[in-house]
């Protein structure tokens, strides 16, 4: 909870946990539908090179809601 994470790193503990499985593209594709994203935050989700990618709500409010989290912009 609270931790960033790439791609990757979820495709890795889902192979881990289930055998080989997928790609991180599909990982990308199955987050880039998550119906419930206000409870289960995909925007801590940034491609492997650290960038941001895809967020459903803009890059713009996933950049805001990563810098919210870290304490470096304040609401109001």
């Amino acid at each position: 909870m609270g931790k960033r994470a790439t791609y990757s790193d979820i495709l890795r503990e889902l192979q881990a946990e289930y055998g080989k499985i997928g790609s991180a593209r599909a990982v990308g594709g199955a987050i880039g539908h998550n119906p419930i994203s206000l409870l289960i935050p995909c925007h801590r989700i940034v491609g492997s090179d650290g960038k941001l990618t895809g967020y459903a709500g803009g890059l713009d409010k996933k950049a805001f809601l990563l810098e919210l989290e870290a304490g470096e912009k304040t609401t109001g």
